[in-house]
């Protein structure tokens, strides 16, 4: 009898403890999941910057075992194509039919106009990460209240240049720029900073996106000028220094934020030198931080982190830090955005807060001077983007007053109107 107890006992143990398992073994398993959508270029002309961004996202997602803020990423890529229609295409296909929690990502400037109504529709959050447009941070953010500009706001980082432009003692500047959105909102930021501050745009011309020929605008540049503002995008970026300099214009380039960025720098020649430029990163800011990111990027992807590379990092950073305040679980867009308000980053490129007004960044601006040297330990002479001087704290208003700023026109084709134009 008592060995039949025994043996009933450790049955009944053995059960429970199954039991006990099965039970818990759901709870155990329910780690929390968050699905994001990505949009980049992976045909087309700008099939490169679409490679920096994903490889960006996608480097921290590695480093952090495919987890943000305790939920496990699914990363789905769709091929945009760099075009807004197929932005359009594949934001709908990834929200209706993968059903994502967040959209992101998306280049071209136009496209974040083509998406914002859409995330207002389904009401899901969109992350534009390299896409950004003016009015929609500074006009319209009401009107879109799930749309986040994580990176930067077209006109941020050119009204710093015009600042530092007209400090320099320029005075009469010539501005060249991409014919769309994106290039109206660089020209614009830096037309309106440099002539409050007493320079003059005497010279405004525009050129269509995916130009490369610029024979028929280069003989128009007038020559009794200071400098050269240029925008130019993609491929743009590496004709037109080379054509212009071809042409024996020596005259310095003050480029808009994609025209010196490490996803062209690399394939430019000394031409270059001494040109300066604008923007949110640089590849060679010197601060232990960037130099172990451009280290670790470098190993991992074989070329040295781009904007579009550092952008999408931070990104996921953002996302993982945000996350975490709500232990994984997506809370859906309004308070997501709440979160990532109350939740300042560090990534390579300094320190980032979001204007919760604007849904859009506060950040450093750098200037950024081309020079050939060696930087981070690397043995041979490189063209880097050397820091010149830093802008800190720096939102989408610039310096103005926003209830005044946002009495104007968006920044346009026609506006600021080109008043000293000869």
């Amino acid at each position: 009898m008592t060995t039949t107890l025994r043996w009933l006992s450790k049955a009944l143990a053995s059960a429970y403890l199954a039991l006990g398992t099965a039970v818990m073994a759901p709870a155990q398993a329910q780690t929390p999941e968050l699905k994001i959508g990505f949009l980049a270029p992976r045909t087309g002309i700008i099939t490169a910057l679409g490679t920096d961004m994903v490889n960006g996202f996608q480097m921290y997602l590695d480093e952090h075992n495919g987890m943000l803020g305790g939920a496990k990423v699914t990363f789905i890529v769709e091929d945009d194509k760099g075009t807004v229609d197929g932005d359009v295409a594949m934001a709908k296909k990834l929200i209706l039919q993968d059903k994502v929690d967040i959209l992101a990502g998306a280049v071209l400037g136009t496209a974040a106009y083509a998406l914002a109504p859409i995330s207002s529709q389904e009401k899901t959050l969109f992350i534009g990460t390299m896409t950004t447009g003016d009015d929609i941070a500074q006009r319209q953010s009401d009107k879109y209240p799930y749309n986040v500009f994580s990176v930067w706001v077209s006109s941020q980082p050119t009204h710093a240049l015009g600042q530092w432009a007209c400090d320099q003692g320029y005075k009469r500047v010539t501005t060249i720029g991409t014919d769309y959105a994106f290039g109206y909102e660089q020209v614009g930021g830096f037309q309106k900073a440099f002539e409050d501050c007493g320079g003059k745009v005497v010279q405004k011309m525009w050129v269509p996106f995916g130009n490369k020929d610029f024979g028929p605008y280069i003989p128009s540049i007038k020559k009794d000028i200071d400098a050269i503002f240029a925008l130019m995008v993609g491929p743009m970026a590496l004709q037109f220094p080379k054509q212009l300099r071809a042409a024996g214009i020596k005259t310095i380039i003050l480029g808009g934020s994609t025209n010196y960025d490490e996803f062209a720098l690399p394939f430019m020649t000394d031409e270059v030198i001494g040109d300066v430029s604008a923007h949110v990163y640089s590849a060679a800011i010197p601060t232990p931080a960037n130099e172990e990111f451009v280290k670790k990027y470098r190993a991992k992807y074989g070329k040295v982190p781009s904007y579009y590379s550092e952008g999408n990092y931070a990104t996921a950073m953002w996302i993982d830090k945000a996350l975490e305040k709500f232990k994984g679980k997506y809370p859906g867009p309004a308070e997501f955005i709440k979160g990532m308000a109350s939740t300042p980053i560090n990534p390579p490129r300094g320190p980032v807060r979001l204007d919760l007004a604007t849904k859009s960044p506060i950040e450093n601006i750098y200037i950024k001077k081309v020079e050939k040297k060696k930087m981070f330990g690397y043995e041979k002479d490189e063209l880097w983007n050397t820091v010149v001087k830093t802008y800190t704290d720096v939102g989408t208003y610039w310096k103005y007053d926003p209830a005044k700023f946002k009495a104007q026109p968006v920044y346009s084709r026609d506006f600021p109107p080109c008043k000293y134009c000869e």
